[in-house]
């Protein structure tokens, strides 16, 4: 099998295999990979066996980052918690490992990272495992109520009712207030966590490339917003993807008002699963949170091959600190520091 390299984002084959995979996510689209690129400067190329003058059957996703902090890398991909390997057979992941790995001893990265929502594609392919997770999904294929006595009692229904009761209000969409709304309680959710926040042009380059596939909803009380999701439209999947709130009003119930709000509107929509994404292993409190929704949860296990020695990884949490600063110096850090992440 001979191996291709192209851009996803100036070749429209990669767009027609994505709607078609059964295993492509929204973290496939072109859309999210042009945000990438806008944002931190990322370069998207797949990997496929199909030539130039015949349509894809198959791909893999990337990003190379270059970093002077963390070396330059191929990740499946940045800031996704998961990016299915979009192969047809079992047979094929192995040509595409070994193409990887020679790919990467040529050009000298320091690794390639995939982040499969499943690992039979990397399991005995020369990939070992490099860190894992709990994968969180919410099927909302019930009914309403079947869902609502689902909830934890305290967690989730009782906090619903009191927003309700405290006539929260809230609003769905893209505009420029919603997405500045949401950048302001981001500010104040990282600043309570001590750590740095996302760019802001990251979320207005989501909202331009996704367009109708982002949504974002603020609660809000007496007009002061209290509480934000984003989450992110794909088939018949939602995935919840960031989620702040002012800790103020958190007697108010905003953030479990807002995913209740989801879901209603979700099933309405015809969907049938909310994504939840990742929460590290010993992090119980996110864990808790997500299984008092309901939610089910499995492992999620990243591959990684390592060329030579092993690059410094940077979680977010390795910016820990970062409370005391401005608003603005917060914001900046995040635009400087997040690129090396990925």
């Amino acid at each position: 099998m001979s191996i291709h390299i192209i851009n996803p984002l100036s070749d429209d084959r990669w767009d027609h295999l994505v709607a078609r995979h059964p295993r492509a996510s929204v973290f496939h689209q072109r859309g999210w990979l042009e945000a990438l690129s806008r944002t931190y400067g990322y370069q998207p190329l797949v990997l496929t066996s199909a030539p130039t003058d015949k349509p894809l059957r198959d791909g893999i996703v990337l990003c190379r980052v270059s970093s002077w902090i963390t070396g330059t890398r191929l990740v499946s991909l940045p800031f996704s918690d998961h990016c299915e390997p979009l192969l047809n057979e079992a047979g094929e992941s192995e040509e595409f490992m070994n193409c990887l790995r020679a790919q990467c001893g040529r050009n000298r990265w320091k690794y390639v990272e995939l982040r499969p929502l499943f690992d039979r594609q990397c399991v005995g392919y020369g990939l070992p495992s490099s860190s894992s997770y709990w994968f969180h999904e919410l099927d909302i294929r019930p009914s309403s109520e079947q869902l609502f006595r689902e909830l934890h009692r305290s967690s989730f229904q009782g906090k619903i009712r009191r927003a309700e009761r405290a006539r929260l209000s809230y609003e769905a969409g893209r505009s420029e207030q919603v997405v500045n709304d949401f950048y302001r309680l981001l500010l104040v959710t990282k600043r309570r966590h001590k750590l740095p926040p996302q760019p802001r042009k990251w979320f207005k380059n989501l909202v331009e490339c996704l367009g109708e596939n982002v949504e974002i909803r603020v609660a809000r009380k007496d007009d002061v917003p209290i509480a934000a999701v984003l989450t992110l439209r794909f088939r018949s999947c939602i995935v919840y993807k960031y989620g702040c709130s002012d800790e103020r009003f958190h007697n108010l119930g905003g953030i479990p008002f807002l995913l209740w709000q989801l879901i209603e509107e979700s099933k309405a929509w015809g969907a049938q699963r909310i994504d939840l994404g990742r929460s590290d292993l010993d992090n119980r409190g996110l864990i808790a949170f997500k299984d008092r929704l309901g939610a089910a949860r499995r492992l999620l296990t990243y591959y990684r091959h390592t060329n030579g020695n092993a690059a410094m990884h940077v979680e977010p949490q390795a910016f820990w600190g970062f409370s005391m600063l401005p608003d603005a110096v917060l914001s900046a850090a995040g635009r400087v520091l997040y690129r090396h992440v990925g």
